[in-house]
């Protein structure tokens, strides 16, 4: 099984191959490894609103290559099936007609087999596109469809490891997905010296901040821009399960005056008492993990919070977020802080809009992240689920604050 946290130095160019075409290859033989666990059954079940099934994953990854470079740019492509347009769009208005996405679970047919051959007919079709590419440097607006592409599938690698984390945690058996992997270290600790300090200080005043132009980026890291900061710490380290026991212990969850007023209705409605994933047992604290249940790690990061928790927990311990112009700026100046980048997606207190002079593109892909930008909250840095070359200092994912499905979490900042 392919270690889905092997990860390049985040900042560098996503392409790691001499061609287009042998990148598409090992982008797409990736989404094949993630899958070698699984079992037909495994492909089809949805278990709550943020999750798709693995079969539509599968199948949507090629519905993007085919509807926005192979429909409009080879003549005489012919799709396998004239449906799957309307079964396998997400959320591109502009691309026509869309199957509701609460009823992607519902869809038993195509079967698994048919979507892998529908991947097939699409790979056989872009192969002689990406050679032709690959033999000149024209057309580089092509070039750029096919990148972005690349890049959204491996979104939806990410997506098929948290999604089916919570397909298999639904199951009273809890399978494992990598059974025969061992927990993650705890690394939290470890990763800086033990006399390390304990924060990181940077003054205040003028900062850039965004894509700088090199490599891929989504649409939404740029601009680059100035950003004024008044002077701040970071946290040398993530908040660690040992640390958000403490907050629990201390009636994090029973306290109304920790939280923002949807947060603690979110705790009320839903329940909340701990964590996604954790579970009591006596006095002990066990996890689902990929590897199945596990006793709790006290010095491994908390994962699966969402930022009505990682807030309160902020609030509790005396600090705040950190903003993600503090967390950029912070992590550009200093890349050596443990945990940047590979364990947890770190929650922001930025609201996820655009940046001063953000256009999105024109036509169906301008859709991509521009229309998203309301109501949501903005993660850096990237989690264990992120695949190989997927990672940089720019990257803004962007979830609800209740989203706690994705390996979310939280490193505390305060003003100096």
């Amino acid at each position: 099984m392919t270690h889905i946290h092997a990860m390049r130095t985040p900042g560098e160019a996503t392409s790691a191959f001499p061609g287009l075409l042998e990148r598409y290859r090992a982008v797409r033989a990736f989404t094949h490894a993630l899958c070698e666990p699984l079992v037909t059954e495994d492909y089809v079940v949805r278990t709550m609103t943020d999750v798709s099934p693995t079969k539509w994953h599968i199948a949507h990854t090629s519905w993007f290559f085919e509807t926005f470079i192979l429909t409009p740019h080879v003549p005489g492509y012919q799709p396998l099936d004239a449906r799957y347009a309307y079964l396998f769009n997400s959320y591109y208005v502009q691309a026509g007609e869309r199957h509701c996405r609460a009823q992607r679970g519902f869809v038993t047919r195509p079967t698994v087999a048919d979507i892998y051959e529908y991947r097939a007919h699409v790979d056989r079709a872009m192969v002689p596109l990406l050679e032709r590419l690959d033999e000149s440097d024209g057309d580089a607006e092509l070039r750029a469809l096919v990148t972005l592409g690349l890049n959204h599938e491996q979104q939806h690698q990410e997506l098929i490891v948290t999604d089916i984390k919570h397909v298999f945690w639904m199951n009273p058996l809890r399978p494992a997905y990598q059974p025969d992997a061992p927990p993650a270290s705890s690394r939290a600790r470890a990763a800086m010296p033990p006399d390390a300090p304990r924060w990181r200080e940077m003054s205040g005043g003028v900062h850039e901040i965004g894509h700088a132009g090199t490599g891929f980026a989504f649409d939404n890291e740029s601009p680059r821009h100035r950003v004024y900061l008044e002077p701040f710490r970071l946290a040398t380290t993530l908040v660690t399960n040992r640390e958000y026991l403490e907050f629990m212990n201390d009636d994090g969850y029973r306290r109304p005056t920790l939280w923002l007023s949807a947060g603690w209705d979110a705790v009320q409605s839903n329940g909340w008492s701990a964590p996604l994933y954790w579970e009591q047992d006596g006095d002990a604290w066990t996890e689902f993990t990929l590897h199945g249940m596990a006793a709790l790690e006290p010095d491994a990061p908390v994962r699966h919070v969402s930022y009505y928790e990682s807030d309160a927990y902020a609030r509790w311990a005396g600090a705040r977020l950190p903003t993600e112009a503090e967390w950029e700026v912070m992590a550009a100046s200093h890349p050596a802080l443990a945990d940047l980048f590979g364990s947890v997606w770190q929650w922001t207190a930025s609201p996820y809009v655009g940046y001063p002079g953000f256009r999105p593109a024109g036509g169906a892909v301008g859709e991509y992240n521009g229309k998203f930008m309301a109501d949501q909250w903005v993660m850096r840095g990237s989690s264990l689920a992120t695949p190989p070359g997927h990672a940089r200092l720019t990257y803004r994912n962007f979830f609800p604050s209740p989203t706690r499905w994705q390996f979310s979490g939280l490193r505390l900042a305060s003003d100096v």
